[in-house]
């Protein structure tokens, strides 16, 4: 349907209607059928020059990738390409959100490689939404490798915030 009215609208919404209408389908399909159709919201993004959904179709394909349990070395070659990507465009806050989920990834990989940005504490210590996630993402890791007192200790920041 999203497709279908972009011939009317015009395609240089693609990008966005893309991802956004991926976000839908992964409800209704598996999260690894949807995955190739945020590279067509990126394709079509980049097509359009709009930076920001390229680098927002890129952040969820991520992000579904995790979910959706591809390969953790594909995910962490994904990573640097996002990651080249975010710093390009100066996307900087979406950069802090997918470098939770890196944690997450390098961490069960049994990698001890840390994973900073220069901005990451500014943007947490300013920004509720960042916040908010970098609580769940930690709780949701530290659950998984049941250190149950971190997990507590992150779950209620979260609902702190």
């Amino acid at each position: 349907l999203a497709l279908s009215l972009l011939d009317k609208v015009g395609r240089e919404s693609a990008g966005e209607v893309i991802c956004m209408a991926t976000q839908v389908k992964i409800f209704v399909e598996p999260i690894q059928a949807a995955l190739e159709h945020h590279n067509d919201g990126y394709a079509a993004s980049m097509v359009a020059g709009d930076a920001f959904n390229a680098v927002l179709n890129t952040l969820l394909k991520n992000s579904c990738m995790y979910v959706a349990g591809v390969k953790l070395q594909t995910m962490r070659e994904e990573f640097d390409e996002f990651e080249r990507l975010a710093k390009e465009n100066n996307y900087s806050i979406l950069l802090v959100v997918i470098k939770q989920v890196q944690r997450d990834v390098l961490r069960l990989i049994g990698s001890d490689e840390e994973v900073t940005i220069p901005e990451e504490e500014k943007l947490i210590a300013s920004n509720n939404s960042v916040l908010k996630s970098y609580c769940f993402r930690n709780a949701h890791i530290s659950f998984m490798f049941r250190s149950y007192d971190d997990a507590k200790e992150y779950v209620l920041k979260f609902y702190e915030c």
